[in-house]
């Protein structure tokens, strides 16, 4: 017999189809046809991890010292070393350096990769329980529903959460949003992509429009806050607000990276998946409760920051393959940095100014998003 025959043939020592499609879809390059050799795959895996950690780091540095007072690079690492203890390297030489780097910089810098994190992997996760390209907290309303329940607090001034209560309404009306979703655009078991965005559209109407009546109840001070938290910005982050963000969004990186191997057996479908022993209904409610959670942490205090979870996944895809093991932690790597790149550019752009960090970050998005349309529909061959 040929080879080509013996491997077009199932014998009873071969693992089933089934599974050697999920080894592919989970990026293992020892398993399924067709897959991409173990090396090159391996080599990129190292090459786009150690890029983006380097990038990190250097952006972190570079950040921290940029502003209206320049703090130079050694003097940055110098001060985080003597912060550990460590006698090394020199310290900021301006008065008030120190103060500005711990009272102002960090504080920034780690918000914005906290939330960059967040956002990215609530993207990936959103895109591979929905089986589609087009899925994002942004795009499908979740970021809607959770600046309603943001901006609630801010229009009433409830603190009966005392730090939590923004981010515990943002949590709620993220995860009303992605129900109203999930729930709409599955039909017949599967969801559709256009139902999907559809619905995105009106989740993200009926939002603007709650969002709008509560400007309208609040005074001048809340409408104030509510403007400038809807274009989006990192203006104002202190420790006590990275402090409520962190835990949320750590939270979510390891719920996601745990679900991980389930997403890579949901993509060869769900009968398939069942067969596999995934439970698909529950898997999905506990992405929906995953992307709220870091959906919330990401708007709670940094109001809506769009296009972050749709851009980096697709990019991470195309270097590393579409296994979320890989993928998921990529994403919250490649998203930190993008928006940390993105806060550097809102703060330095224009000067004496703090560009809105949503607009730089919709300026990007969106045509990649037109773009995105366009090939989901060619390989879709329309959706007439």
């Amino acid at each position: 017999m040929s080879v080509d025959a013996r491997a077009a043939t199932p014998s009873a020592t071969s693992p089933a189809p089934a599974v050697h499609a999920a080894a592919a879809a989970a990026g293992d390059p020892t398993r399924g046809p067709g897959t991409v050799p173990a090396r090159p795959r391996a080599v990129r895996r190292v090459a786009l991890f150690a890029g983006l950690g380097a990038a990190l780091l250097v952006l972190a540095v570079v950040a921290a010292g940029t502003g209206q007072l320049h703090v130079p690079p050694a003097e940055v690492l110098g001060s985080v070393l003597h912060r550990l203890g460590l006698d090394v390297g020199p310290l900021p030489a301006h008065a008030h350096g120190e103060a500005a780097l711990w009272t102002v910089r960090f504080p920034r810098v780690a918000m914005a990769v906290l939330v960059g994190a967040a956002l990215a992997t609530g993207g990936a996760v959103m895109q591979g329980v929905f089986g589609n390209p087009l899925a994002e907290p942004g795009v499908v309303g979740v970021s809607s529903g959770a600046a309603v329940g943001a901006c609630l607090v801010i229009v009433t001034g409830w603190t009966f959460a005392g730090s939590w209560t923004v981010a515990l309404l943002a949590f709620a009306g993220g995860l009303v949003a992605t129900l109203v979703v999930y729930a709409t655009a599955r039909e017949a078991g599967r969801t559709e992509v256009v139902t999907l965005v559809l619905t995105g559209v009106a989740v993200n109407a009926v939002g603007g429009a709650a969002v709008a009546f509560l400007t309208f109840l609040g005074d001048t001070q809340a409408r104030e806050q509510i403007v400038f938290w809807q274009l989006g910005s990192l203006n104002g982050t202190r420790w006590a607000y990275v402090a409520v963000v962190a835990p949320l969004v750590v939270a979510g990186l390891v719920a996601a990276v745990v679900l991980a191997r389930r997403l890579d057996l949901l993509a060869l479908g769900e009968r398939p998946a069942r067969h596999l022993g995934v439970d698909v209904e529950r898997l999905r409610l506990v992405v929906v409760v995953v992307v709220a959670v870091l959906t919330a942490a990401a708007v709670a205090f940094c109001g809506v920051i769009a296009f972050v979870g749709l851009v980096v996944p697709h990019v991470v895809r195309m270097v590393v393959g579409p296994g979320h093991r890989v993928l998921v932690p990529a994403s919250a790597l490649g998203g930190a940095t993008l928006l940390l790149g993105a806060d550097l550019v809102a703060r330095t752009a224009v000067p004496y100014a703090d560009l809105p960090i949503g607009m730089l970050t919709a300026l990007v998005g969106g045509p990649f998003f037109f773009w995105l349309i366009r090939r989901t529909r060619r390989a879709a061959g329309g959706w007439a």
